[in-house]
């Protein structure tokens, strides 16, 4: 089977200076031509899945042959796909067993899978771990994809100093495990040490002086690093302890409040610039000047859904995304629920870029459940509610909401510099307390922790931990 007529790769390997080329002449002939990209794609990429892939052959079976709208897809999950694993591959050579035994081994973190893949594992914080196989399509494409976001970031010249041999380009990750940005990393600069010499790879988990001394004597123009891991590098830089002069910021894996965007972009004398994805998805969505998110269409389908899975407008938080990835062959990503819940934004953004722009709003495991004080039913609080409360109480430089029973919540703080602990733990405790009363949520226990946010296996900060889903309560049998 063909891929679609004008399609940038023809083979599996494919060229990231390609799918540049075609981003850009696409972007330039408007929606319509993107659509056009994408319609193709996904009719291709269905129509590869049902031919190599037992799992999606039988769960496509009596659809249309060809199929160009997403929404006539059945939904899949990770637990799902990690439950079929060897069915969903469309690489017979690739097994459950023989990937497990990859990962297992922390010295071929970067190497080639069967000599073909990538490998990259999800720290599985929501409770199904995820192990994904990915192939030189789907780097080509999130290559291609971030080399069109840095033109749009940079200018002419910043563009000539970053391809400078004395440029360096650092990315603060979690390292140790094969996750993916460190993963890829280590595989570009085994495979292409020329091109990849100046990237530094540095570890999210390693104490904060450590990493501030390391930035210094690396002097990166270009910062990357999870949100969690920028805003406290923000500090550094504000305390005169962190001396970096980067041309470009990018914040990945979690989301910033706009105002910790604006403080960043201070603290750094630089643009910061988001950028939106998974393992699942590579390159999904990117930030403009206005702090929204804009969707990579002609690679990506993003469908915000309700509890149901059925569509919600723009303007309204989802429940969760439905994700399709247009690229990876190998382990395919069809109507995939992510579990985000997204806003889209109702009305063109300023920035004058025409593709739906969306924020991410939390994670829809992440919403708390409580009882009620007569325990007739529960109530849902969503983790937005309780993450504006605490980014607008003065002081706070990392939180950690964890709820630790069915009416009690433990809440986790890292000051700022220079703030009064204990005031800070009393106007957040307030602001919960407050917040939670409003909602007839005023038994709700809210006590401060001693201990500091935790990372997780993956390096992020998981902001709201709610109890156990077999711990959680649930409303009264009708």
């Amino acid at each position: 089977m063909g891929t679609p007529r004008g399609d940038v790769l023809r083979d599996r390997r494919g060229d990231a200076l390609r799918v540049w080329w075609d981003a850009y002449r696409t972007h330039r002939r408007g929606r319509e031509a993107i659509r056009t990209r994408q319609r193709e794609r996904l009719a291709d990429l269905v129509a590869f899945a049902r031919e190599h892939s037992a799992y999606y052959r039988e769960l496509y079976r009596g659809l249309p042959e060809r199929v160009e709208a997403v929404t006539v897809l059945p939904v899949t999950d990770k637990p799902t796909l990690m439950a079929h694993f060897d069915q969903v591959l469309t690489d017979p050579a690739v097994t459950r067993a023989a990937v497990e035994e990859f990962v297992a081994d922390p010295a071929r973190i970067g190497e080639r899978f069967a000599g073909k893949y990538l490998v990259a594992t999800t720290a599985g914080t929501t409770g199904t771990r995820g192990l994904f196989v990915l192939d030189d399509r789907y780097w080509a494409v999130t290559s291609g994809l971030i080399a069109r976001l840095a033109t749009g970031w940079l200018s002419v010249r910043q563009l000539v100093r970053l391809l400078s041999s004395r440029a360096n380009v650092a990315m603060v990750v979690a390292t140790g495990g094969h996750f993916l940005s460190v993963a890829a990393s280590t595989r570009e600069m085994r495979e292409k040490p020329r091109r990849h010499r100046q990237l530094r790879i540095l570890s999210v988990h390693r104490p904060l002086p450590g990493l501030v001394a390391e930035l210094n004597a690396i002097r990166p123009v270009v910062l990357g690093a999870y949100g969690s891991a920028l805003r406290l590098l923000a500090s550094e830089q504000e305390a005169g302890r962190l001396r970096v002069s980067p041309l470009l910021v990018l914040s990945t894996a979690e989301g910033l409040p706009p105002d910790e965007r604006v403080r960043l972009e201070r603290a750094f004398a630089a643009p910061v610039r988001e950028v939106y994805g998974c393992t699942e998805s590579g390159y999904a969505a990117s930030g403009c000047t206005e702090g929204w998110l804009h969707l990579l269409e002609d690679w990506v389908i993003l469908e915000p859904v309700d509890a149901d899975r059925r569509p919600v407008p723009p303007g309204v938080v989802s429940h969760t995304v439905l994700l399709t990835n247009l690229a990876n062959r190998v382990l395919p990503i069809l109507r995939y629920d992510v579990g985000d819940r997204v806003l889209v934004k109702p009305v063109p953004c300023v920035c004058g870029n025409p593709a739906p722009a969306l924020r991410v709003e939390g994670r829809s495991s992440d919403v708390l459940v409580f009882p009620m004080a007569d325990g007739q039913g529960t109530v849902a609080v969503p983790p937005l509610a309780l993450a504006t409360v605490l980014d607008g109480t003065p002081g706070v430089e990392l939180f950690q909401i964890v709820q630790t029973a069915p009416a009690h919540l433990s809440v986790r703080l890292r000051p700022e510099l220079g703030a009064d602990a204990e005031q800070v733990r009393a106007a957040v405790q307030q602001g919960i307390t407050d917040l939670l009363t409003g909602l007839g949520l005023g038994h709700v226990a809210v006590e401060p922790s001693s201990e500091t946010p935790q990372q997780t296996g993956g390096g992020k900060y998981r902001t709201i931990i709610p109890l156990a889903p077999t711990s959680r309560p649930t409303p009264p049998s009708s």
